[in-house]
């Protein structure tokens, strides 16, 4: 195995061989060896437009020839449109968006804000959920990622399930007007596409508004497209407090996130110093990727895209289910987010992952959770992604038999 310089995340360094990449083109990555990779993952879900999209590598280069830097608290063009931009993506009543570096800074500063406007300390969140790699997000975050980095920050309760009641019983217990914010992500992604009962979102706004507690919609994976629509809360009838994104926000092809925020709050700071800031805050090259995500998404018509090949990604997930119903089980998804549960013992898994890797196919597919979940490029053909189905099949069937 090679030694590199630099770590891998997420990973034992001696656990991990790094994958040689060469180029992108469209939904495949080419390694140097010139095998080629199909994407069915989005790489880190963010990938929505694929490799080496024209539109996008225009806007970048046209950037770079007027303005590549700029101080924080500056006004320029691509910042300025991409402000109005968000805002008229957003509900009525949003007003201001703060821009970060990415998904994890979004929420650490919708917290900032929450904090800020309420005066409170505590937040609410689910164990399900991951909302950043940064010490604030990871405190909210449920999952496995957090426990080795605890204290993290305080104040940060987690709920279980997907009962509404709970959620409720939880802020009575915790102290009527004692929570500043729930942060919840509209369909828990990396955590198993979770999707939410049709009461989940109504109910937990009525309880964050009984309670003066703040709603932050985390869409930091699910904005732009990914269930079907602009923003995945729009599938369940209630308006957030703050909305954060980031990813699909530039297509991946440029770190930025940002908070977009409702009057409601926003006018706190009229009079009142927000205190929060980042040193690359509205990137030029940043804010230009994302114009151009923005408007390609709407040109080519990809959010109505994604609602209507829902049927076409879980369908073909749900005829591995009837070819292998001992090892392949509960589909579900929204849009261009899929799930299936895999079962197995340890030599399943132990055949199962390397015979993915000779398809060669890319997916976010997890033992600890026995979950494989699919979220492809929002503009991936449909022949590449039947394709891509079919691999992930032959990889089950050759996974299967040579048990």
């Amino acid at each position: 195995m090679t030694v590199r310089d630099y770590f891998y995340t997420w990973n034992a360094q001696a656990a991990v061989e790094g994958s040689e990449l060469a180029f992108g083109e469209g939904a495949e990555l080419v390694m140097r060896d010139g095998t080629r990779w199909l994407d069915m993952g989005s790489l880190s879900y963010q990938a929505s437009l694929g490799q080496g999209h024209a539109s996008m590598r225009g806007a970048i280069a046209a950037q770079t020839n007027r303005l590549c830097l700029a101080p924080p608290n500056a006004d320029f063009a691509a910042k300025s449109d991409l402000a109005a931009k968000l805002l008229s993506l957003a509900p009525e009543g949003y007003s201001k968006v703060f821009f970060t570096l990415g998904g994890a800074e979004a929420n650490e500063n919708a917290m900032k804000i929450a904090r800020l406007v309420t005066g409170r300390i505590k937040f609410l969140s689910r164990y399900r959920s991951y909302h950043g790699a940064t010490l604030g997000a990871l405190a909210l975050t449920g999952d496995y990622r957090r426990p080795p980095l605890e204290p993290a920050v305080p104040g940060v309760v987690h709920i279980l399930g997907d009962d509404p009641g709970v959620l409720e019983a939880t802020m009575v217990l915790e102290g009527p007007g004692s929570i500043a914010a729930v942060f919840m992500e509209p369909i828990p992604g990396a955590n198993g596409v979770i999707i939410p009962r049709k009461d989940y979102w109504p109910r937990m706004r009525a309880a964050c508004d009984a309670h003066e507690t703040l709603l932050v919609a985390d869409e930091v994976l699910t904005g732009f497209g990914r269930t079907g629509r602009c923003f995945g809360f729009e599938h369940e009838g209630v308006v957030p407090d703050m909305i954060t994104v980031a990813k699909a926000l530039t297509a991946g092809y440029a770190p930025l996130g940002a908070v977009l925020v409702h009057e409601r709050v926003a006018q706190h700071f009229e009079h009142e110093v927000l205190y929060a800031g980042l040193t690359n805050y509205a990137h030029p090259i940043g804010c230009a990727a994302a114009l151009a995500a923005l408007t390609v998404y709407e040109e080519e018509g990809l959010y109505a895209r994604a609602a209507q090949l829902e049927s076409t990604l879980q369908g073909g997930l749900e005829d591995i289910c009837k070819a292998h119903p001992a090892v392949a089980s509960r589909v579900r998804g929204r849009g261009l987010l899929a799930a299936i549960d895999i079962s197995g013992d340890q030599s399943f898994w132990e055949r199962l992952l390397p015979r993915l890797a000779a398809q060669r196919v890319l997916l976010h597919i997890s033992e600890r959770r026995g979950t494989a979940i699919l979220a492809p490029a929002l503009n991936m053909s449909e022949q590449q992604m039947s394709d891509g189905l079919g691999r992930i099949a032959s990889a089950i069937t050759e996974a299967t038999v040579g048990g």
